[in-house]
């Protein structure tokens, strides 16, 4: 088994394409950025290559790449403040893998075209998944006061009052004191409407958001 030109063309290839999908990961500042995915689009392409030289073997080479692109995507994904986060980087990790098997078996218009639709899925979607977030967004509130009844009921018609559902919503009271948590869904300037009211209201002891 031996390398020819076009072998060292479809890693060359590979990495320009890696660099690219890394560079957009490196300036968002994700965990996956530059030197990642261009390892991860170059191993993919050589281990494909391999496999095609390889005889019988080359499926099962190939689907050992998927299995292990698995495991790096799952350490990319992680949970921060009640939410997951990193699912697009574990999905760009996934597709960069995908475009280096497809370069090493020769696929090249594919793979280039698999290439403009992921790169548009990441730059011009950026603007209308900022525009649906404005829509429709979800934030955590905690509110802290003194107990009287219905307290926290008030703060409840209080959300309704501005156009924000209640997903989920917790009480919990310490003595004279009872504090309320809820997740909220809704506009970004019912929001910051919710959160300048809440913060000027006296009758809170602790907010946080």
């Amino acid at each position: 088994m031996e390398f020819v030109a076009e072998d060292f063309l479809k890693l060359m290839l590979s990495f320009v394409l890696g660099a690219i999908i890394g560079t957009e990961r490196e300036y968002r500042s994700k965990s996956a950025g530059l030197r990642t995915l261009i390892l991860i689009s170059v191993g993919s392409t050589l281990f494909t290559i391999i496999s095609t030289k390889t005889g019988p073997d080359a499926g099962r080479i190939a689907a050992n790449i998927v299995t292990g692109i698995g495991f790096l995507g799952a350490g990319i994904i992680f949970r921060e403040d009640n939410r997951v986060v990193g699912l697009t980087t574990a999905a760009i990790v996934w597709v960069t893998a995908a475009l280096g098997m497809g370069i090493g078996v020769g696929l090249y218009t594919l793979s280039i075209a698999s290439f403009v639709i992921a790169g548009l899925s990441l730059v011009i979607l950026t603007p209308v998944q900022k525009l649906i977030r404005k829509k429709s967004q979800i934030r955590n509130y905690q509110v802290m006061c003194v107990y009287q009844r219905k307290t926290l009921k008030n703060y409840e018609d209080l959300f309704h009052q501005h156009d924000l559902k209640i997903l989920r919503g917790e009480q919990s009271r310490s003595g004279s004191h009872i504090t309320g948590s809820w997740s909220l869904q809704g506009a970004e300037q019912a929001h910051e409407k919710l959160t300048e009211y809440l913060l000027n209201d006296q009758d809170i002891l602790e907010f946080s958001f």
